[in-house]
């Protein structure tokens, strides 16, 4: 089973390659750089010493960004959840901004936090902690009543029932906003570099689009969508794991 993913998977990059350098021809490197040239810039860029530094400011204001995000998203998702009054008055209130283009708060957001990593955490924050809390109250809502009933006869106390009836029975749709949450943070966090940083991998992508510079897009896609694969599995095993 093992083997015959990793076969899929094979078949799948070099479909993706086939693709990208199909691209290049037909519209040119001014258009599209070719696979290659995207590895070539990408070593040059390693090599000067240029791209460690970006990538530590990019990931270093995601983590920050994520675990807030994800703490943040917990904890009204569980009070909102908990509380029917308060979920009927906050949940609308939440997809309502969810819904509303991110882009349009970061005049917002530069006037409270300015320029720098505060301002990209915060860009990230808004977008991972709304799908977070929205799905943990969905999550919440969707528990059996009669796990509640039971609960009451036994007369089970509160935290005993929140850790062992509300946490295992909100998992899988919980990890589903978590995983949600953790892909629209590094969106956030590139999107606020791009329009207000000197620094970054979002940075590094808006020169090379002022610029025109195709091998530098194409090298910083290359390497956001490594490490988007890269979470992404490691996101479907903690899955898998929480659900057995």
């Amino acid at each position: 089973m093992k083997n015959t993913r990793n076969y899929d998977s094979l078949i799948l990059l070099m479909v993706f390659i086939g693709f990208w350098t199909l691209l290049n021809i037909i519209y040119g490197s001014n258009a599209i750089a070719s696979p290659l040239q995207a590895v070539q810039r990408l070593i040059n860029l390693a090599l000067n010493g240029n791209l460690l530094g970006h990538m530590i400011e990019t990931f270093s204001a995601y983590a920050y960004a994520l675990v807030l995000a994800i703490m943040g998203g917990t904890l009204a998702g569980m009070l909102l959840g908990l509380h029917k009054m308060a979920g009927d008055v906050g949940e609308p209130i939440l997809v309502s901004i969810y819904s509303l283009p991110k882009v349009t708060l970061y005049p917002v957001v530069l006037l409270i936090f300015g320029l720098g990593m505060s301002a990209k955490v915060a860009f990230g924050f808004l977008h991972g902690v709304l799908p977070i809390a929205i799905f943990t109250i969905g999550a919440i809502r969707q528990i059996p009543k009669i796990y509640l009933k039971a609960s009451k006869t036994l007369q089970v106390p509160h935290k005993k029932y929140i850790r062992y009836v509300v946490v295992p029975a909100t998992i899988p749709e919980y990890f589903s906003g978590v995983k949600i949450g953790v892909s629209l943070t590094l969106l956030g966090v590139l999107i606020g570099e791009m329009f207000g940083s000197q620094r970054g991998l979002g940075y590094l992508l808006m020169k090379g689009i002022e610029l025109n510079d195709t091998s530098l897009m194409a090298a910083v896609a290359l390497v956001l969508l490594s490490v988007a694969i890269l979470i992404g599995v490691s996101l479907q095993r903690i899955g898998n794991h929480l659900k057995r």
